[in-house]
């Protein structure tokens, strides 16, 4: 019985079936071999050259990420460059890629192998500190200041380097109540860039860090290189925590520098830069401590000299004359209140009885006083007209004293 005919693609293959091991291999051996020769950059970060062996093996790696891959190449290529290929290294590699299918590995067959000129380094890193520039990251409006007085510090550097001693050293001596956090990481070579980034974002996610120093001793131009890496210098930018940076020595200008809130030329400077000299604080605090001395005491003897003039006028020698003085006129007021109120009360007297008299002179009971009488209805109206008078009616008359009743006499 034939053996079953094989799916002729990959989405052709089932569960029931499938393609053997040696089937897939092949296939990517063979779009593997179709791609053409092409030139790729990276750093050494592995070199294994063994005596007598006509190949060499490296591992190049890509300088912003965590990417590598592995390298053959004929050591007389090694040989014939200017200069000789050492770990740490960037290179430019002219390979094609290959895939052994026996293992299933992907690998990189060089032909040529060349270093990164520092012109062309100089040239990118022109290049992208225009296009940071341009896009704000370097603007002195987004560097904040340093904290006056921070608790606690972090520190990103090498392992017992002289950076980090520079620092600790500096920040016990000007301000020894400071608490540093260190962070050890590589500040040289293919993991610089993905461990100093590590660590800053752990002390900027950390509250209680208020400044972060990034140190460095001095170095080559390419030992500097991580520093001006582009995913390290917006990992900066991003931050909130403020960041020194104190990287080389002072004619070394990273690209580090440009986005860092301070520039330290030398990790001792960034020691002073963010904590101050206790000693020279306490010397100021005795000298404000004094001047503030001096003004209170100045100001007690003016003032001390203003109360003796007051005390020694005429009128404070005899200090009763000043009540004697405020009695008399009180009593002053008090008699010129009693007489203004007396008189407002006679006025106001003779307005009564005036107005009194008055309502006298035009009362009705005045006009009955004079003999006039008010004549009446049974039911009380007045009577105004003598047509309004029956002859049997019974009057009510009102005299000035009393009233009294009376018939009307007709004729």
């Amino acid at each position: 019985m034939p053996p079953p005919e094989l799916p002729q693609t990959a989405r052709e293959t089932t569960a029931s079936s499938p393609w053997p091991v040696r089937t897939l291999s092949m296939k990517i051996s063979d779009y593997v071999d179709k791609m053409s020769p092409l030139w790729v950059e990276g750093q050494i970060v592995q070199l294994n050259r063994r005596p007598g062996m006509a190949t060499a093996f490296l591992t190049l790696r890509d300088t912003d990420v965590d990417m590598s891959l592995s390298v053959a190449i004929p050591t007389g290529a090694l040989d014939a460059m200017p200069a000789p290929a050492e770990t740490g290294a960037r290179v430019v590699v002219h390979a094609k890629p290959t895939f052994w299918t026996k293992r299933g590995s992907l690998q990189m067959e060089a032909r040529q192998m060349r270093h990164v000129g520092v012109g062309e380094l100089l040239a990118r890193l022109e290049h992208l500190r225009q296009l940071l520039r341009s896009e704000g990251v370097f603007d002195a409006s987004r560097k904040r200041p340093l904290p006056f007085l921070p608790r606690r510090i972090g520190l990103i550097t090498g392992r017992a380097t002289a950076a980090e001693r520079d620092v600790l050293a500096g920040v016990a001596r000007r301000w020894p109540a400071a608490v540093v956090e260190v962070r050890q990481v590589p500040v040289q070579g293919a993991e610089t860039v993905t461990a100093v980034t590590a660590a800053l974002r752990e002390l900027d996610a950390d509250p209680h860090v208020e400044v972060v120093v990034i140190a460095r001793g001095g170095g080559s131009f390419e030992d500097l290189l991580p520093f001006s890496n582009e995913a390290l210098v917006r990992a900066v930018a991003a931050a909130r925590t403020p960041v020194v940076s104190a990287i080389g020595h002072e004619s070394d200008t990273p690209l580090l520098d440009f986005v860092a809130d301070l520039r330290a030329s030398t990790p001792t400077h960034a020691a002073a830069a963010v904590v101050p000299d206790v000693a020279d604080e306490l010397a100021g605090l005795r000298t404000v401590t004094a001047r503030s001395r001096r003004a209170l005491l100045s100001r007690l003897a003016r003032e001390r000299e203003r109360l003796q003039d007051l005390m020694a006028r005429p009128v404070m020698a005899d200090r009763a004359a000043i009540v004697a003085q405020h009695r008399r006129d009180v009593t002053e007021l008090h008699a010129r209140g009693r007489t203004a109120l007396t008189s407002r009360l006679e006025r106001e007297r003779d307005r009564s009885d005036q107005l009194l008299r008055h309502l006298r002179a035009v009362s009705p009971q005045h006009t009955l006083e004079r003999g006039y009488a008010v004549v009446r209805h049974g039911d009380g109206t007045i009577v105004r007209d003598r047509e309004e008078v029956d002859a049997e009616e019974v009057l009510r008359v009102t005299v000035a004293r009393g009233d009294f009743a009376v018939r009307p006499v007709t004729r």
